[in-house]
């Protein structure tokens, strides 16, 4: 008895993208997984600070990873503060956004590690709106992780740091080996409990590399100490208090 083989498509998705190492290791995982074929990313952005949300980085960055990365764009939108309910609102509308922009998709990827009341938020934001969430990288362990992203040849900036959990002075310094070695033990290796974030420039899923360079240090809220990035020669400083969160 001959059998028809059954062609299963691909699951299409969206990448919740921070611009950050998490995030590229998460995208460069689906990007290999035939199973899925990743369509867009989208991103929570200060409106007022025109900035990524909680990692400071400038929009202008942010756009240029998708261009590299070859990926459309989505952007949520949030004011200077935001409550629970704003940003329940916010992703709701950018969920509809999505829905009108490619009627087939209704799963969201996330560069979670291991957070269960993150991922239980997620789920929860997700289902009221009959979405469903991914988590490539749940579960792993986030030394190995870290060691992967730096031998892989990404290149990335810690761009803000929890002063409660990590000196200030780590803002501002590549995400390398030299860094990893010197972490206090007491910090995941991949800053999976908000002791920093990063801003990716370059590495192998990227297909040209985006040029930027330090600029001016900002303590904000007396914890959370941001490191400007600059495009290429732009040397425009920052105006007192635009990293947004």
């Amino acid at each position: 008895m001959m059998t028809t083989a059954v062609n299963v498509m691909p699951t299409p998705v969206v990448v919740s993208w921070s611009g950050g190492k998490d995030s590229t290791l998460m995208l460069e995982r689906l990007l290999d997984d035939p199973s899925v074929v990743v369509r867009a990313l989208i991103t929570t952005v200060s409106s007022v600070y025109d900035r990524i949300s909680i990692h400071g980085v400038r929009r202008s960055i942010l756009r240029a990873q998708a261009s590299s990365l070859g990926l459309p764009l989505h952007e949520i939108l949030l004011g200077a503060t935001s409550s629970n309910d704003d940003y329940a609102a916010a992703f709701a509308a950018g969920l509809r956004a999505l829905e009108q922009a490619y009627p087939d998709i209704r799963t969201m990827a996330f560069g979670d590690l291991y957070l269960a009341d993150v991922r239980q938020y997620r789920e929860t934001l997700l289902g009221e709106h009959g979405w469903l969430g991914v988590y490539p990288l749940w579960g792993e362990a986030t030394p190995a992780l870290a060691r992967y992203f730096v031998r892989r040849g990404y290149i990335a900036t810690l761009t803000c740091v929890d002063t409660h959990q990590l000196a200030p002075d780590f803002a501002g310094r590549p995400f390398n080996d030299a860094l990893l070695d010197t972490l206090p033990m007491s910090v995941d290796p991949c800053g999976e409990n908000g002791e920093f974030h990063t801003c990716v420039t370059d590495g192998p899923i990227f297909r040209t590399p985006i040029v930027v360079h330090t600029g001016e240090q900002l303590l904000r809220d007396d914890r959370f100490q941001y490191c400007d990035l600059i495009e290429g020669m732009d040397t425009e400083p920052m105006a007192a208090g635009t990293f947004g969160r």
